[in-house]
């Protein structure tokens, strides 16, 4: 007979696979600096292929995320919820899909950066991740708090890991005033569509840090049940 016990699916939890989704989505999530930098030098093989390289690893990301959401069971004998664990998921599966979007938009209209914000955009971007890779050691730490039942040293370092991660998210939308007001500086020197999805692509990228901010705050959320 097959074994549909929960442990026989996850092991002692389901946290692993929820981790296991996260450092998925932060694989792909990288690999936009890569794609950036290809991008910056208009050189649209390296960019195509790291383009496909991001869908291929979001791809890999969905498919842990559907398997995880087929085999959750509807009720689960820890301290956190099936519905607590499904948003925290969610929330992971919008950062990928969001480098995926970056990606797909940029190379799909062959976008090109004014040289002047070039390093600006680099650093955002990086800032970005930075603050998914901190979303990543933060959720690393949810199979600690599940066996300590919430409690203890293992509840205020995961709170300073928030707090960073909130740091880091400040710094990002910091990052991005910067770049949009380089970009309103020489924006009539542009034609405007190429305008209206420069801002976009710059928004796309806020989006990517406010996302990992999410996964954070609902972590928060789960030390304070």
């Amino acid at each position: 007979m097959a074994r549909t016990t929960i442990s026989s699916l996850f092991g002692n939890s389901p946290v692993k696979p929820l981790q296991a989704h996260m450092a998925s989505v932060q694989e792909c999530t990288v690999e936009l600096v890569p794609f950036f930098e290809a991008v910056l030098e208009q050189d649209w093989k390296a960019a195509k292929a790291q383009q496909k390289k991001i869908a291929k690893l979001e791809n890999a990301a969905d498919k842990l995320k559907r398997n995880l959401r087929m085999h959750l069971p509807r009720s689960l004998f820890m301290p956190v919820s099936r519905r607590d664990l499904l948003e925290v998921l969610t929330m992971q599966d919008k950062i990928a899909n969001k480098a995926k979007d970056i990606a797909g938009l940029i190379t799909g209209r062959k976008m090109e950066f004014p040289e002047t914000v070039n390093d600006q955009l680099i650093a955002f971007v990086k800032r970005a991740i930075d603050a998914s890779a901190q979303a990543q050691t933060a959720i690393n730490e949810l199979d600690e708090l599940v066996e300590t039942g919430f409690g203890g040293r293992e509840v205020k370092l995961v709170q300073g890991m928030i707090k960073e991660l909130d740091s880091i998210e400040s710094d990002n939308d910091k990052l991005e005033v910067k770049i949009r007001s380089a970009l309103f500086k020489i924006e009539n020197d542009l034609p405007p569509v190429q305008v209206m999805f420069l801002y976009r692509v710059i928004d796309w990228i806020g989006e990517l840090a406010d996302l990992s901010q999410r996964v954070g705050s609902r972590l928060e959320l789960l030390l304070a049940r």
